[in-house]
């Protein structure tokens, strides 16, 4: 085993879809992972890994995925080796990612010791994690901000220098690198270019909600991550349909409207508003959050799309026959679904960092250690339980609901 997307006629269309979305069998996760995040503090913010945890979530709503996050303040690979047996293994994990090296290279100058000490420390997490039988993907840590302190002006260069190896050692383990240094990097580099006014390190080091997703975009392009949710084109002309990863049913079109039932296989993404100044960087979201729709044969002028009676755009026909992506919504039903499922991944990893900080990390003296370990074994288990019931609740609210969408000229 290697390591490691007519004119006013009215005619009946029901037609399961034959076209499904693109293929994951090259996408790092799988159904039923049970999936370990493992890194400092930036790993323990929940950002980066919360929005990895809603495109898994949204976009494959049966694959019955489980979320840890094993992240620490302050920590190095050091202690991601030291404890990656009771915090990672001891979870039985069937997929990792591994993102240290922002506090191991000493924000500083470069330090050949160092380095082979952080190497030496993933390389024993990588062998441990393979004779565990767990995936694993490793990657860089995201480049610092040089415009926040003048101090990182120096440390970019040295954080180039010092992860520069991860992907020769990925690749003698056979698993995926991200290499995240190298793209946040040419992102803080455009926008400084610029000089707009974005810093999604407010520190230069750790993560606003936009830099989670800078982050967890990488990640998920980086680990060949699917781009299509699903996709619609309908021929008005000729009333027909033609579709991918969805149904559609009821269509009536003409050369002013269109009007469909439409039933999909996952959600979009629920682009958040925080998220705005980051989207251009991260093409806008096209390569990962793609909800199609596509209207050839109507008249020109405007149009504007309505999903369950609530308008959510306007487009002019010719965009409208090149193709539209609805993925990127902030209003209307299918972005209120997916919101409620994002704030439901948020306080249920309120529960899994509480498990991990008071329960996980809890170790008691040798002399209450017979009663105490006893005690904290239950604990996990009553706590993992509450999670598990939180993540099902989670699954139930991300089910795909058929949404009833009209095409209308506007006056």
């Amino acid at each position: 085993m290697k390591r490691h997307s007519v004119i006013a006629m009215f005619v009946l269309v029901s037609a399961v879809c034959t076209l499904h979305a693109e293929s994951p069998k090259d996408f790092f996760f799988k159904k039923n992972d049970r999936i370990v995040f493992l890194g400092d503090s930036i790993t323990e913010q929940y950002q980066y890994s919360n929005d990895l945890e809603l495109y898994l979530t949204t976009r494959f709503p049966q694959w019955n995925l489980t979320f840890l996050n094993a992240g620490i303040g302050g920590d190095t690979a050091t202690g991601g080796a030291n404890r990656i047996a009771s915090h990672v293994l001891a979870e039985k994990p069937t997929a990792l990612t591994i993102d240290f090296g922002m506090n191991d290279a000493g924000y500083g100058g470069f330090n050949p010791a160092g380095q082979a000490t952080f190497l030496k420390n993933t390389g024993q997490m990588l062998d441990k994690a393979h004779e565990a039988g767990v995936r694993v993907a490793l990657i860089s840590p995201n480049a610092v901000d040089r415009r926040v302190n003048d101090g990182f002006k120096r440390y970019l260069e040295t954080q180039q220098r010092f992860y520069a190896p991860l992907k020769e050692l990925a690749v003698k383990h056979e698993l995926p690198f991200v290499d995240q240094y190298a793209v946040t990097r040419a992102v803080l580099e455009k926008l400084e270019s610029a000089k707009a006014n974005v810093k999604p390190f407010p520190d230069g080091v750790h993560t606003s909600s936009a830099a989670g997703l800078l982050m967890a975009h990488t990640i998920l392009v980086g680990l060949h991550a699917p781009a299509l949710i699903s996709d619609v084109s309908i021929d008005a002309a000729a009333n027909k349909a033609e579709k991918k990863a969805c149904t559609v049913e009821n269509l009536q079109s003409s050369a002013t409207s269109v009007a469909f039932d439409r039933l999909d296989e996952a959600l979009p993404l629920p682009v958040q508003r925080d998220w705005q100044a980051i989207l251009p960087f991260v093409d806008e979201l096209h390569d990962l959050n793609w909800y199609g729709l596509k209207v050839t044969g109507l008249a020109s002028g405007k149009y504007a799309v309505q999903v369950d009676g609530k308008e959510v755009g306007t487009y002019s026909a010719e965009q409208l026959a090149d193709g539209v992506n609805l993925g990127n919504l902030t209003a209307g039903p299918i972005f209120d679904q997916g919101q409620k499922v994002f704030k439901a991944i948020n306080d249920k990893n309120t529960l899994v960092h509480q498990r991990f900080r008071g329960v996980v990390m809890f170790q008691a003296p040798d002399w209450l250690a017979d009663v105490a370990n006893e005690r904290r074994a239950a604990e996990l288990d009553k706590r993992a339980k509450q999670i598990a019931d939180r993540q099902a609740e989670i699954y139930k609210q991300v089910q795909p609901v058929t949404h009833h969408f009209e095409v209308k000229q506007q006056n």
